[in-house]
This record gives C-alpha cells, structure tokens and sequence, in this order.
C-alpha cells in the first residue's frame, strides 16, 4: 500500500508539473517541432550590354524532390486503414511515378524506383536545374493520376525553386561576364567579381505544419526576398562577337598561342569590346581547359615592346625635347649597359627625324632621344600613363604590371624608352596610348555603364578618374609620329580614314625558365587622327609565323577600325595626312 501511494504521489506531482509549471514550455517545444521554415531565393541580377541585349540572366527552374513515403501510400493517412481502392492506387504509384519522371528528366527508371524505395525517408532530391515548365508538365501528368482522368492524382512529388543562369550569346565577352559554379555563386568575370551585388538577399518562410502538410490557420511568416542588383556594361556584344572572331583568325594565321584584343572609345575611355583567343562558353565553361577560362586582357603582364615608344615620345614632347621634326643620327648600334643595342633592321649609319625613328621603329634613335631627360622624370610620367598600377576597370584578376622606380639604371632607361624591362596588362597599354589619343588626358576604363536595384533605382557608381598628363600640343605631335608609321606603307591605310598606330615586337619573359623565350607582337591604331574616336589594340602571344607587330597584329587592328568606324558613326577624314619627313640629308 505504501508503495502504491508514493507512486500514486508522484504521479499527482508530475501532472501539475505537465499541467501548470511546465505548460507554456512544452506548448513552445510542440509548436517549435511543427514550425517549418523555407529559404525564398532571390533572383539574380542580369547583365546586359550598352544596347540591352542580355548577356547573362536567370530563368525560373526548380529543385525536383519526392517523399518516398508519400508516393508508395500515395498520400494515404496511416491514421486509418486503406480502402481496397487505395491500396490499388497505393501499389501503382511507385511505377507511375517512376514512369513519369523518366519521361520528363530521362534517365533509367530503377533508378527512380530505387530512390522512392529508400526506407525511412521523406525527402530525396531527384534532380537540380529542372526547367520551370518541365516541373509544371510533371505536376500535369501527376494531377491525372489512377485512371488518368484526373479524380485520383498521384503524389509525393515537390519542387523548391532553384533558378538556372543563362548565357545567351555563349561565348562572347565570357571572359568579361564569366560564370557561376553549381550552387549558383560567382565563379568567374563580372559573375564573380560582383557576386554579392547580384545574388541579392534571400528571404524565408515560416509556417507550422503537420505529417499530413502544411497546416492552413497556422502561423504564416514571410520576409520576402530582395533580388540583386542588374547592369549594363560598355561593351557592344556585336561588335565583341565581331572582334573575337577576327583575333581569332588571327591567332591562327600568326600560328600564335593566344591572343587579346580591346576596343575603347577615346573621349570616354569606356570599353566597346574585349576579346580573348581562345575563349570559352559561359554556358559550359568545364568543356574548356582552366587556363583558358580567364580574361588575359586583364591577368597576364607583358613586356610591350615598340608600342612603349609612343609614351616615351609624348613625355619627351611634352617637355620640349622632342617634336616630329627633331634630327637624330642613328648608328649602327649603341652600348648600353655591358653590351650593345641594335635595332631590328640592319643599317649603317642613318638620319632621322623623330617621326622617322617611330616610323621605322628604331630602338637606338629611341635611346638617343629618351637619355635627356631625367630618369626619376620618365619614372613619374610612367606612372601618370597609368603604368605600374590595377587601371581600376573593375575585372577581377587584374595584374598590376610593373616599372622600374627612379632610382633605375641608365641601361634600364635604354630599355624602357623602347618597351623592354617593365610589364603592362592590355587594359593598362590601351589606356595609356588612349591619353595620347585623347588630347593627353588620361581616362580611366571603365567596363560598366549602369547599374540598377530590383526595382528600377540607379545605383551610383564610382566617377571615372581623369588626369592631365603631358600637353595637347604633346599629344598632337606624338599623334603625328603615330600617322608616319600608317604613311610609311599605303597597305597599312583604311579607305576613307587617316589613321595613326604603332607596332610593337618584343622578347617574351618566360618565368619558368627565368628566360627570355619568344615574343609578342602587337599594334595599337587610333582612327580617324586629326581627332580620334575610336582605339583598338592587339596583342599575340607566342606567334611562329614571324614576330612582327605591323606585320601579324596590325591587319586585325584594321579589320576592327574598318567594322567599328562606321558602327559608331565616324565620319571619314576630310583632310589629308601631313607630310612628315622621316629623314634628312
């Protein structure tokens, strides 16, 4: 008996515990177990180009999952027993099912019957990605159900969204607008570097529910979803597919291992295109080798060569020391540091002006000229070129380059005055040679035109930096050393514009060797010259078939004036070329 009553006690105690102490707490515990919360994505932002064509985007896809307990009751309440006619049902839903998704996702239908056989479970994902309007053909098929007119669905088939990126034009500008790897993040290009902007905040949903779903007069939260921000870059997608395709056979003819092409608008340094050889579909990046699937323009420095010349020209103009006219003897070779420097042609000695050591590109009347001026001097005008320094463009990867400070060495000079002994990026040497295009104002490149919210408001972005670095009469007589090198082969001309430009052929560092191993051609041309509007620069890697810059880049810098020209409305030259003498008795 005493027994009885000390349970009997302790039997009392815990129901008033239950009952009144505890009450609130286990009620909160009971809630908790049947709240359910959800993730809403946000959308992600698109890319488009200057003219509103869509280079990347999002399209509506969902997460297919099924709950295999639900399919082999097909949704029966295990509260109570089965009709015969659900359990008829009941067997032939795991092959319905079945039949249903090969139907519209393919694959082997064991493998469905297997996933909705796994013991114990009430979730299994099916597949990623699917196409909204492939889930929705699913949930028709399922909606007809036993007997396929409709009065007995199937179920246990669910989908959460789960949004595919898109790429529609592919592979142009995929160096540029990059990818997103498989959970949806930024991987690459723009996609990456700007990843946080355009994933958006994801919101979520609360609601309590049951084994039997989602309960209708139950708690109901939502914190809706704040989608990512879209923008419209600088570039022409036409005018990129158009250029890419141009470097690319180019790249072949020089038998080249790769190669990179900008295209900027002088007056506002935004960029018009950007291509890289070989490229790759942003669609389907893994198809392409890692190495490839980068933006060159931006991530590799190299040495420049010849095209160096121009900005050491307009420094040594802009103090003074040099105009197109300016007399230099060149001899055969020069010392400079412990040896010689000859240039790429052989010649005694000869007499030319400034203009003539640009047109035939001379490396020792380069160094005759450059030695007057002071080397913290040539430092300083380096860095105002935006040499040795990220253009702030906003690509990620972007390689700084690098130039010898002030304190160089008097041989180091020698070889900078001619693009030796520092390194640049494409984006960097456009830039440059833009400022001389542009009046000697330098105009930071920008990539990204516009931006806006979800909901249609502008984002503010950063002011493109501007600076003055050698005079407009500078500018205008290095222009003028650029249009003697057009002059000096009528092949080099575009009908109808004068045109200005400089090659470039330099050896090609090769840092696994710590050697000097090939070269780089490139060219660089700037239309129409008496007031230019348009620049496009060239660059191939590595070429077999010869190594000259007006030989292998400059027909690919003209092929891209010839199709830009005209795009933007360029009106042809109405004044003839000025006759520069290249040399003198």
């Amino acid at each position: 008996m005493l027994s009885l009553a000390l349970l009997l006690s302790v039997a009392v105690v815990r129901a008033v515990q239950l009952q009144g102490i505890d009450s609130q707490a286990f009620a909160a515990e009971a809630a908790a177990k049947m709240q359910s919360t959800r993730d809403l994505p946000a959308t992600r932002g698109s890319i488009t180009d200057r003219n509103g064509v869509v280079m990347a985007a999002t399209e509506p896809a969902m997460i297919v999952s099924i709950d295999p307990d639900m399919i082999r009751t097909n949704g029966a309440d295990k509260r109570y027993p089965m009709s015969d006619k659900k359990q008829e049902e009941a067997a032939a839903a795991p092959d319905a099912v079945a039949e249903i998704l090969v139907k519209h996702l393919g694959g082997r239908k064991s493998t469905y019957l297997d996933l909705i056989d796994t013991p114990d479970s009430r979730y299994e994902v099916v597949e990623r990605k699917v196409p909204a309007a492939v889930y929705t053909a699913i949930k028709d098929d399922m909606a007809l159900g036993f007997g396929g007119d409709g009065r007995r669905p199937w179920y246990g088939v669910f989908g959460d969204p789960d949004p595919i990126r898109v790429y529609p034009n592919r592979s142009v500008a995929s160096s540029v607008v990059g990818f997103v790897n498989h959970e949806g993040k930024g991987a690459a290009g723009l996609e990456y570097a700007l990843d946080a902007e355009l994933d958006g905040t994801p919101g979520s949903m609360v609601y309590d529910w049951s084994t039997y779903g989602r309960i209708p007069l139950g708690t109901n939260i939502m914190t809706p979803a704040v989608d990512g921000a879209s923008y419209q870059l600088t570039l022409d997608s036409d005018l990129t597919w158009m250029a890419e395709q141009i470097l690319a056979e180019h790249v072949k003819r020089a038998g080249a291992a790769t190669g990179k092409a900008v295209v900027m608008n002088v007056k506002t340094g935004e960029i018009l295109a950007l291509a890289n050889s070989p490229g790759f579909d942003s669609a389907n990046p893994s198809a392409t080798d890692a190495e490839d699937r980068g933006n060159r323009v931006v991530t590799e420095a190299y040495e420049p060569g010849s095209v160096e010349k121009v900005l050491t020209m307009a420094a040594l103009a802009d103090q003074g020391l040099v105009s197109p006219t300016t007399k230099v003897i060149v001899p055969p070779r020069i010392a400079s540091g412990a040896g010689y420097v000859r240039d790429s042609f052989d010649h005694g000695t000869i007499n030319l002006t400034a203009s003539g050591v640009v047109a035939q590109s001379s490396n020792i009347g380069t160094i005759m000229l450059t030695r007057q001026m002071d080397k913290a001097l040539l430092a300083e005008y380096l860095g105002d070129f935006g040499l040795g320094a990220k253009s702030g463009v906003g690509l990620p990867g972007e390689t700084t380059g690098s130039i010898p400070g002030a304190d160089m060495a008097d041989y180091t000079r020698d070889q900078v005055s001619f693009g030796q002994g520092l390194s640049v990026n494409a984006i960097q040497m456009a830039a440059a040679i833009n400022t001389v295009a542009n009046g000697g104002t330098y105009v930071q490149p920008t990539i990204i035109k516009s931006a806006t919210t979800a909901d249609g408001t502008a984002i503010e972005l950063p002011t493109p930096a501007t600076r003055r670095v050698v005079s407009e009469e500078a500018a205008d007589a290095t222009l003028t050393m650029m249009e003697a090198v057009i002059g000096l082969n009528e092949s080099r001309a575009i009908p109808g514009y004068r045109t200005a430009g400089k090659s470039g052929t330099a050896q090609r560092y090769d840092p696994t060797c710590k050697c000097y191993n090939g070269f780089t051609a490139s060219f660089v041309g700037v239309a129409p010259a008496e007031d230019p509007q348009i620049l496009v620069y060239v660059v191939l890697d590595q070429p077999t078939n010869g190594n000259l810059g007006s030989r292998l880049a400059l027909p690919a810098v003209n092929e891209i004036l010839s199709l830009a020209l005209p795009r933007y409305n360029v009106a042809p030259s109405t004044t003839p070329a000025p006759e520069t003498p290249l040399t003198f008795d």
